[in-house]
């Protein structure tokens, strides 16, 4: 009996406990040395290894493993190094490699953004005229680390050449055939290094195979692996897609490879469709994406297992690996240590380690048909119908709102000129008014009073007083740099999406449900699992107190609806539109609530609304659509001399500022420090006509930006903006960053702002004199 094969594409890198996390962070302080760091990290990589071994997975992935990011890993590989990090003096270190991620006292880091539509960040690369060169073969030292000890003759992983070129930035169409003709050879000669090792299978992962191509880019991709083919014409490559289906189905299962991977879950539809329409090649295996690798929900085992079979009708099982929809980057690592979760919730769970024994369930079932393992996937489907039929899935009230928005709860009663004009009057600011995003350093004794108020350790009043006094502390740094619109600092929140999500009805949290955002920085997604209620004020308390310490006006803070969606883990049963309505409605309430507190400058959070775009442009009207509605829904009732603010991280503004301009909101606050000024070449940018706040630099380096580098973004965007519509602030929250940093940072911020309104008063004093 041929037996059906088990694969993974790739697995999380942080550790259990986040280890890896914790290690990366000794270094980078200093506390252990290069070999003590390697030592630890190895550790990691070895029991994530060692958990798939015992999983009894026939493809183990290598080389998923990184020290930050494995788009980094890529550049880094090839020689893509930017001319600023390129010195004698670093070489090609580790020193070298953290300073591209993160910045050095020189240099500022490579930017970084979202890979596709998830919530992880990539060092995007960056080209210069670099000469390419293989400094090393990473997936070959990652596949002899394992054999060695393991014996496992794993599955190298790399990053394909099309997605990594077409992920990068520094080029232009033009220059692609270039670049193909310098990065191929590199690719060729890591593939013969892989065959001659005696590797036998590789995973290329490209999932820009996933979005939307154009027949020009099919011919290229064609080149592309007619050339790694005949480059290692012994070695099998399973070419991986993921996160949606493919378009170019024919011409993409058509290439010169081993095998293709296919995503079954968000790309059920479409590729089932092409499937049943075109068939699958007699001479490649399929890769059956089937177990969702971005979301923590158990299977419906009994559903997968109907789909296989149907697959297995057109594929034989020998040429069948049954896999993860993606890698498992994207989930925490098992659902054990979660203690404290309620059963009927915790039973509906799946983390990493869960879905791969899915994956060996599944495969059980389909070649043994054994009662217990049908009584195995039947329980998946039982699990899940509990939680559905739960009253937190099943709140009328939220229901019937959501049935009951029309078109007019998407729109404020004045425009934003007539707004504009009012808010001028109401506010008294002055020119390129200067703030910050709303978070300010969260040291250690920040984050250790709210574990011991979590635990029970303090009582309600010892913490309140603990954060009044940090408020306290900073309004006063505040109002001493010379800040003209203040925040009360958020020490009371944990993270900008799980504080509202704890206030919330329909969310849940986990105890250990750490998933890697950027570099060490990890995340524990708050957990949407029914329907989203207002229950009470959220922000009012803090709010209050600190605009009662001081004359100047004080922002509310809150995150917007479609970022607590993307940056969630949401519930399958109904569709994330409704969810963000329900997240909206929500919103609404607590908006409405700090308006009549007098809190009448809102800034609302949408960081995450581009990330949410489907992978095929084609789709992107209907997600933009209810993405900017629910962020109307949630602000427009407000009065006209109310301002709302609202943020975006990095994103592509380029493309992007006409739909911030349909969210209407009074001013938002961009990224325009890491980018080095591409916003400005934007023709959009001339034309837009709201208020936009200028990051004007980069949070997530230590370095401290000097005034003159300010002066000089605030002074390249000044000649393109009215200067009524500028601000100026940070490019994100400062909740990382020491509290040295931050104050000498806003000094030199301030100090640039301030150069530039005597500058104005000079020319508009001149301009006076000569008029009389």
């Amino acid at each position: 009996m041929n037996s059906l094969k088990t694969s993974n594409l790739g697995y999380p890198r942080i550790g259990e406990n986040r280890e890896w996390k914790k290690a990366l962070e000794q270094f980078w302080s200093g506390k252990i040395d290069e070999n003590q760091f390697e030592q630890l990290t190895d550790n990691v990589l070895y029991s994530n290894l060692q958990k798939q071994i015992d999983s009894d997975i026939d493809y183990i992935p290598l080389n998923d493993f990184s020290l930050y990011d494995h788009m980094l890993d890529t550049a880094t590989m090839f020689g893509v190094i930017p001319d600023r990090f390129a010195s004698e003096e670093d070489g090609n270190t580790l020193s070298q490699y953290f300073s591209i991620a993160r910045g050095n006292s020189k240099a500022v880091a490579s930017e970084m953004t979202k890979w596709f539509n998830t919530n992880y960040h990539y060092i995007i690369p960056e080209f210069n005229n670099q000469k390419f060169q293989l400094v090393e073969n990473k997936p070959l030292k990652a596949f002899r680390k394992a054999k060695e000890k393991f014996g496992i003759n794993g599955k190298p992983v790399i990053v394909g050449p099309y997605t990594f070129i077409k992920l990068s930035k520094g080029y232009n169409e033009k220059d692609l055939p270039s670049l193909l003709l310098q990065l191929i050879p590199l690719y060729q000669q890591v593939l013969k290094e892989l065959q001659n090792e005696g590797v036998e299978w590789v995973q290329i992962d490209e999932p820009i195979l996933a979005t939307s191509i154009t027949n020009d880019e099919l011919k290229t991709i064609q080149y592309i692996y007619e050339q790694l083919h005949e480059a290692a014409p012994s070695l099998n490559i399973m070419l991986q897609t993921y996160f949606d289906s493919i378009n170019e189905y024919q011409a993409i299962v058509s290439l010169p490879v081993q095998g293709i991977g296919l995503d079954f879950v968000h790309g059920f539809n479409k590729n089932l469709e092409n499937m049943q329409s075109y068939g699958f090649p007699e001479d490649k295996i399929l890769g059956l994406g089937i177990i969702d690798g971005r979301n923590i929900w158990k299977a419906d085992l009994m559903k997968k297992k109907d789909i296989i079979n149907h697959i297995l009708e057109k594929v034989p099982t020998e040429r069948v690996w049954i896999q993860p929809s993606c890698s498992l980057l994207h989930v925490p690592i098992t659902t054990r240590n979660e203690t404290k979760l309620d059963e009927t919730f915790k039973n509906a769970l799946a983390y990493a380690e869960e879905k791969l024994q899915e994956l060996q369930l599944l495969k059980t079932s389909i070649e043994y048909n054994s009662t217990d393992s049908k009584e195995a996937l039947e329980k998946t489907s039982r699990d899940l119908q509990i939680l559905n039929m739960s009253p937190a899935r099943n709140n009328s009230e939220v229901h019937l709102a959501v049935q009951n928005i029309s078109q007019k709860d998407f729109s404020r009663t004045e425009s934003f000129e007539q707004r504009k004009s009012i808010q001028q009057d109401f506010w008294q600011l002055p020119d390129y008014p200067t703030t910050t995003i709303g978070s300010f350093p969260q040291t250690l004794e920040v984050r250790k009073a709210r574990r011991q108020f979590k635990n029970g350790e303090w009582s309600d009043k010892q913490y309140t007083s603990f954060i009044e006094a940090e408020i306290s502390k900073w309004i006063t740094i505040q109002e001493e740099i010379g800040l003209d619109v203040l925040v009360h600092g958020e020490f009371e929140r944990n993270d900008m999406v799980e504080y509202f999500g704890e206030k919330l009805a329909g969310f849940a949290f986990s105890s250990n449900g750490w998933v890697q955002s950027y570099g060490s920085r990890c995340v524990k997604p708050p957990i949407i699992y029914g329907d989203v209620a207002f229950v009470e004020p959220m922000t009012l308390k803090e709010s209050l107190y600190a605009k009662g310490l001081t004359n100047k006006p004080m922002k509310g803070m809150l995150t917007g609806p479609a970022t607590i969606l993307n940056w969630s883990f949401v519930r399958d049963d109904i569709s994330r539109e409704d969810v963000c309505y329900q997240i909206a409605l929500a919103l609404k309430e607590e908006i409405e609530i700090l308006e009549k507190n007098d809190i009448k400058m809102i800034q609302v959070d949408e960081p995450a609304l581009r990330e949410g775009l489907p992978l095929k442009k084609e789709e992107w009207q209907e997600y933009l659509e209810w993405g900017v509605q629910s962020f109307l829904l949630a602000t427009s009732s407000v009065e006209a001399t109310t301002q709302i603010h609202t943020h975006m991280c990095y994103c592509d503004f380029n493309n992007f500022l006409d739909v911030i301009s349909k969210l209407d909101a009074d001013i938002i606050s961009i990224e325009t420090s890491r980018s080095h000024g591409e916003l400005l070449q934007s023709s959009q940018l001339k034309s837009y006509d709201k208020g936009l706040g200028l990051g004007v630099y980069d949070i997530h380096s230590p370095r401290v930006p000097s005034v003159e580098e300010i002066s000089d973004v605030i002074q390249k965007y000044s000649t393109v903006l009215p200067k009524d519509l500028i601000w100026i602030n940070p490019d994100c929250g400062l909740k990382t960053r020491k509290e040295e940093e931050t104050v000498a940072a806003l000094k030199n911020m301030v100090q640039a702002t301030e150069y530039f309104r005597k500058s104005n008063d000079q020319m508009n004093l001149a301009n006076t004199i000569t008029e009389r």
